[in-house]
C-alpha cells in the first residue's frame, strides 16, 4: 500500500484499493496517477488490462464532489465498457460516495434521464450521450475532468464526429485524459485539438509475450468448423474467446458448438443489451467457457483467466489481432492464440504478418472426426411495398442508439 500512497492518491481511494487486495500500482498507474492527481492533460499508450481504470478513477474521485452537478465524463466505445468503468468508479468510491451512472443505448432512457438529476460522474456511449444532449436531459457545464478511454476504437466504430461534438459542450478550462491502446493519427490530431500541452505516457504490452504461444492451422474450408470443435474438446484450456468477423458468422458458430456437445454463447453488437449482460455473467462466473464474439468483445473489457484465443475468421484490420490475442498470457499467465485458416483467411493473415512483430509456428492437422456445421434458417422474404423511407439522418441516430 506504501507504494500506491507515494503516488499521492489520497485515503478515501487508498482504503479501497486495500479492500481490493491490490498489493502494487501498475506500470501506467505508476506514470500517469502523479500527472492526473497534478491537473495535467495526460495522453496514456496503454492496453487492455493494464490498470488504467484506477489511474483515471484516483482523479475523478479526489476532485470530485457529491452534489455539485456532473464534474466527470467518462466516453467508452461500447456499452459493456460503460458498465464495466461505472462499476470500478463505484467501488473506488466506496469511502468518498459519488452518484456514478453509466448511459448507453439498447436500454430505456426514462431512468437514465432520472439518473442524470443527481450524477457526479457520468460513463457513456458517444451515441446516447448525444440523444442526452438533443434532449437537453445532460449538462457537462460543470465538468472537471473529461475521459476518452479506448480513444482509438471509437474512432474504429465510426465516432470521431460524435466525440468532437460532445467534447466541444464540455468547459474549455478541464483536464483531459485520453487512453488509447494505439497512438494513430486520429488520436494525434484530436489531441492538438482538444487537449492542453499533453504529456505523454506508455506503457509495454500487458501480455507477456514469452508465455504467448501462437499457432496456425491451414485447412480446407469443409474441414474449418471440425478442426475447432476438435481443438475445443482436446486442447486444456480454461476461458476460450472465438473470434469471428461478422456477427451472422458468430452467431452461426455459436450454434453449432452446442450441437456438437460444445458449452458456447455468442457476444456481438447486434443483441440486445439484457442478453449481452447475461452473456458476459455466464462467461465470468465459468457457467459457459467457450465465448464466440465479434471484435466488441476483444478490447476495454476485463475477462480475467482466458487460456486460449481462437481467431476461426483473421481480421480484416491486421491491429485487431493484436487487440484479439492481448485477451490471454495477461499478468504472468501462459496463454494460447490458435488461428484456423481456410483460403478466405490468406489474404488477411498476410497483412497480420506483415504489419505487426509476431512469430506464428504452422501446426501439422490432427486426426480428427468431420462435425457437420448446419446452415441457419432462411427467413422469408417479407413484402417491402410500404417500407419506409429511411434518410441518412435518421439512420445516424439509429447508431447512437444502439450504443
Amino acid at each position: 500500500m506504501e507504494n500506491f500512497k507515494n503516488l499521492g492518491i489520497g485515503e478515501p481511494v487508498l482504503k479501497s484499493i486495500n479492500d481490493s487486495k491490490f498489493e502494487s500500482p501498475s506500470e501506467i498507474q505508476e506514470k500517469s496517477i502523479p500527472l492526473i492527481l497534478a491537473g495535467k492533460d495526460v495522453i496514456a499508450g496503454s492496453a487492455t488490462g493494464s490498470g488504467k481504470t484506477l489511474a483515471f478513477a484516483s482523479g475523478i474521485i479526489q476532485s470530485s464532489e457529491r452534489g455539485k452537478g456532473i464534474q466527470a465524463l467518462v466516453l467508452t466505445p461500447t456499452r459493456e465498457l460503460a458498465e464495466q468503468v461505472a462499476k470500478a468508479l463505484t467501488k473506488f468510491s466506496k469511502y468518498r460516495p459519488l452518484g456514478i451512472i453509466a448511459v448507453y443505448g439498447g436500454v430505456g432512457i426514462s431512468p437514465q434521464i432520472k439518473g442524470l438529476k443527481t450524477a457526479d460522474v457520468v460513463v457513456g456511449t458517444p451515441g446516447r450521450i448525444l440523444d442526452h444532449i438533443q434532449r437537453n436531459t445532460i449538462k457537462f457545464g460543470n465538468v472537471k475532468t473529461l475521459v476518452l478511454d479506448e480513444a482509438d476504437r471509437m474512432f474504429d466504430m465510426g465516432f470521431k464526429e460524435d466525440v468532437e461534438r460532445i467534447i466541444r459542450k464540455c468547459p474549455q478550462e478541464r483536464q483531459t485524459l485520453l487512453f488509447s491502446a494505439t497512438i494513430t493519427k486520429d488520436v494525434v490530431r484530436l489531441s492538438r485539438n482538444h487537449m492542453k500541452k499533453p504529456l505523454q505516457v506508455s506503457v509495454e504490452s500487458y501480455v507477456d509475450p514469452k508465455k504467448l504461444v501462437q499457432t496456425y492451422y491451414d485447412v480446407g474450408d469443409e474441414l474449418k468448423f471440425s478442426l475447432l470443435v476438435h481443438l475445443l474438446k482436446h486442447e486444456n484450456s480454461r476461458l476460450v474467446m472465438v473470434f469471428c468477423n461478422t456477427k451472422r458468422n458468430t452467431d452461426k458458430v455459436a450454434k453449432n458448438l452446442r450441437f456438437s456437445g460444445v458449452d458456447a454463447v455468442a457476444i456481438h453488437g447486434g443483441l440486445p443489451q439484457g442478453k449481452r449482460n447475461n452473456v458476459m455473467q455466464m462467461f465470468h462466473s465459468g457457467r459457459s467457457c467457450v465465448l464466440v464474439c465479434t471484435d466488441v468483445a476483444s478490447r476495454g473489457l476485463d475477462i480475467p483467466g482466458v487460456s486460449h484465443v481462437y481467431n476461426y475468421d483473421i481480421p480484416r484490420e491486421s491491429k485487431q489481432y493484436i487487440h484479439r490475442i492481448g485477451r490471454t498470457a495477461r499478468a504472468g499467465a501462459e496463454g494460447k492464440a490458435i488461428n484456423i485458416l481456410s483460403s478466405k483467411d490468406y489474404d488477411n493473415f498476410s497483412q497480420v504478418l506483415k504489419e505487426n512483430d509476431v512469430k506464428i509456428k504452422e501446426e501439422i492437422m490432427p486426426v480428427m472426426e468431420k462435425a457437420v456445421m448446419r446452415q441457419p434458417e432462411r427467413r422469408m422474404n417479407k413484402p417491402i411495398m410500404n417500407k419506409p423511407i429511411v434518410r441518412k439522418g435518421q439512420q445516424r441516430n439509429r447508431r447512437r442508439r444502439l450504443y
